[in-house]
């Protein structure tokens, strides 16, 4: 495909569009950012898969519990009671997704400690055992009995009042870190302060984790922190602690890099962490993605016994005035406990979202490929092509991100390369739209003088590129002349010359566009034609043929006009030859003109002016003759050597029919008597002749055969001879 200036602009434009889109990529500009997260959102949820691995369940503080058991906070001995009985169901561990950060008010003790402090009255709850007095020592106790996991949050604020008497659970780590990496952790979250559980439920616990969730800047939770540093020790997310209370693991190892983490592993699973030790949290569904046991079917005894059995419950609320509930990509209001949950299953069945670092590196190149690709695509289709090759690439690039999310897990965002080719389709549709009308006005301009508007307009839709060079092709080339037009002139006026050039030209014309012919110019009180270029004409050389009778027909109807108006009649000469041509716009870089030039163009004009000679109005080569067939009536008048050419030509002269031309039986006597002229039977021509002139008509092209024979009969032109007469003259 040649590029003209206006497709180079296109290609520059494409190129700067991903030029720019690549840099845009490599800033990630906020809004871009924001629009790519949502981009994260819809695959995520086109690529939801409800399955689960069984094992996390949830036991809900709902409006049921509430309605039933009174608002929150529950005493602590009832939150005791509800431990113990998720245990006796057969939990192997339980998440606790509650922090106890102060006492229980509702303590006996605490009660006549108020009652004391505030009002000054001593209050003796005589009969009640020792060990109820302390509702936090109630869950206390219960805690230390069991695979309990407790939660608090950590902070960035620092406060002296925050962490200082907490006791939270770090976790066991090998930290392999590459050379070059800085002591500690580079950009793992380092926090400043916690709140935690009181002490005595805190000491009591055999694990515990964080509950921070990272919320991204549209206040979507995506991600989850798997491990935080505090000092200087290592602390696991909530999830995280149940999971490897699940598993029995008791360690953990970070590889980091100056970088950040660079990866997380719990045992054999190696988890894709983010620099900072995020994890992108893989949502099952929109909501309630785990079993939901209200807590007052627990406290009550409604639920089947075992029905806990190998499963981690995590215990949260869902009861609107407790407001525990996180935005999500699949939820505008999902339960903070259900993200928890969530994290856990995906630690246990290894189905992590993940972006490795050469994903940044592939998107690049995906970027630079969707650029490229609609570039090349945009120059080489048509418009409604155009069209569908965009929507096709933006399906491929979408359709892609989402499999290799489905299948893999790791996501390649398709927002840039679709930004890429939006952009690209969008301005180079506006480009080559303006190119094509500039295309469509060269062509018109360039053509409507040669052709018939039907040819521009296939021309315009099969955008054939017009070149300086031009290009070779094979075409049939009329040249046609006003016989005894010098004559009349002389004796009418400039314009009346005018007047009577335009009557003969125009029907001639008309009958060359009409057929589908180019008109190449006017030269004096000749036409030149072609046909085959620059649309192609089937049978091209029939068609100059029948174009060439039907101008004939045409001069004698302009005749009986002629006759009446000037006393005299005009004649006309045609010469059709076909043959490769160079055709093309030729001329300089300002000026041109769509011609056809070549030896094959000279020789029909050398046939042209040997219709004078022989006296015929029309002379076709044997090239012509042989690719009209049998549409025509074809009579041979000589074999000739032009001037310029070495390569002996046979010409015809044609008819539409034996009625317009010679009868079967004229022309069966001429080729006879051609036959014995070839030999040399001059004086056998000679009698031939005779007859054809008495029986038929007594042609200019008779008397001139009749001459030569007579000639050659009276001296012989001896043994080496050949029947091919010479044209000293153009």
């Amino acid at each position: 495909m040649r590029l003209n200036n206006g497709r180079w602009r296109e290609v520059l434009t494409g190129v700067a569009v991903t030029v720019v889109m690549a840099g845009v990529y490599m800033v990630q500009p906020h809004f871009l950012t924001a629009l790519n997260q949502k981009v994260y959102d819809s695959i995520l949820a086109l690529t939801t898969r409800p399955n689960t691995s069984g094992v996390p369940v949830i036991v809900d503080l709902d409006e049921q519990s509430l309605a039933r058991f009174g608002q929150w906070p529950w005493p602590r001995y009832r939150v005791a009671i509800l431990l113990e009985k998720i245990r006796r169901l057969g939990a192997d561990v339980v998440g606790v997704d509650i922090i106890f950060a102060e006492p229980d008010r509702t303590s006996p003790r605490e009660i006549q400690k108020n009652l004391r402090n505030d009002l000054s009255i001593a209050v003796d709850f005589t009969g009640l055992p020792d060990a109820l007095m302390d509702y936090d020592q109630v869950l206390a106790n219960r805690l230390a009995a069991g695979p309990f996991v407790l939660s608090y949050k950590f902070f960035a604020e620092s406060a002296d009042d925050l962490g200082s008497d907490c006791r939270i659970h770090p976790v066991s780590t090998a930290i392999v870190a590459r050379a070059g990496t800085p002591q500690g952790i580079p950009l793992m979250f380092n926090p400043t302060s916690v709140v935690c559980n009181i002490p005595v439920l805190a000491e009591a616990a055999g694990a515990s984790g964080f509950i921070n969730i990272a919320v991204d800047s549209d206040g979507i939770y995506r991600k989850v922190p798997l491990v935080m540093k505090w000092k200087d020790a290592i602390y696991p997310n909530l999830a995280l602690a149940v999971f490897m209370r699940t598993t029995g693991i008791d360690n953990l190892a970070l590889k980091v890099d100056p970088h950040g983490l660079e990866a997380l592993r719990i045992g054999p699973t190696t988890v894709p962490v983010d620099s900072r030790g995020n994890l992108l949290i893989h949502y099952r569904s929109a909501s309630r993605a785990f079993p939901y046991y209200s807590a007052a079917d627990v406290l009550e005894d409604n639920l089947p016994e075992g029905i806990f059995n190998a499963k981690a419950v995590f215990i949260g609320a869902t009861a609107a005035g407790l407001k525990d509930y996180r935005a999500t990509p699949l939820n505008a209001a999902s339960p903070g406990v259900e993200v928890h949950a969530t994290v856990l299953d995906n630690l246990l069945l290894g189905d992590f979202i993940s972006r490795p670092d050469w994903v940044t590196g592939m998107e690049f190149i995906i970027v630079w490929l969707s650029g490229v690709l609609t570039i090349v695509w945009l120059l080489w289709a048509r418009a409604r092509w155009s069209v569908v090759g965009v929507i096709l690439g933006g399906g491929i690039v979408w359709g892609g991100s989402i499999l290799c999310f489905r299948n893999t897990g790791i996501f390649v965002s398709p927002l840039w390369p679709l930004i890429t080719l939006s952009i690209c389709f969008v301005l180079l549709t506006v480009l080559k739209f303006w190119r094509e009308e500039s295309e469509k006005r060269f062509f018109y301009t360039a053509f409507s003088r040669y052709v018939s508007g039907t040819v521009v307009d296939e021309l315009v839709k099969s955008r054939r590129e017009l070149s300086l060079d031009g290009q070779e092709k094979d075409v049939s080339v009329l040249f046609c002349d006003l016989r005894g037009f010098t004559d009349l002139s002389e004796r009418l006026a400039p314009n009346q010359v005018s007047e009577l050039l335009r009557t003969c030209f125009t029907p001639m014309t008309r009958s060359i566009i009409n057929s589908g012919g180019t008109m190449d110019k006017f030269i004096g009180d000749s036409i030149m034609a072609f046909w085959n270029a620059p649309l192609d004409v089937p049978v091209h050389q029939a068609v100059a043929v029948g174009t060439a009778l039907d101008m004939l027909d045409e001069m004698k109807r302009l005749n009986v006009s002629f006759k009446q108006d000037f006393g005299i009649t005009l004649g006309v000469g045609i010469g059709i030859h076909s043959g490769l041509v160079r055709v093309g716009n030729m001329g300089s870089e300002d000026l041109f003109d769509y011609t056809v030039i070549g030896d094959n163009v000279n020789l029909a004009s050398r046939l042209e002016a040997l219709t004078k000679t022989y006296g015929l109005s029309l002379l076709v080569s044997e090239t012509v003759r042989r690719a009209c067939g049998t549409g025509f009536v074809f009579q041979e008048v000589d074999t000739v050597r032009v001037k310029g050419k070495q390569a002996p030509v046979t010409v015809y002269t044609v008819y539409r029919d034996h009625a317009e031309g010679p009868s079967a039986k004229e022309l069966a006597k001429w080729d006879s008597m051609l036959a014995l002229y070839k030999k040399g039977q001059f004086a056998a021509a000679l009698a031939a002749l005779a007859g054809l002139r008495q029986d038929h008509r007594d042609l200019q092209l008779y008397r001139i055969y009749t001459q030569r024979c007579r000639e050659f009969a009276t001296r012989p032109p001896g043994e080496n001879w050949d029947p091919i007469f010479v044209l000293n003259s153009k």
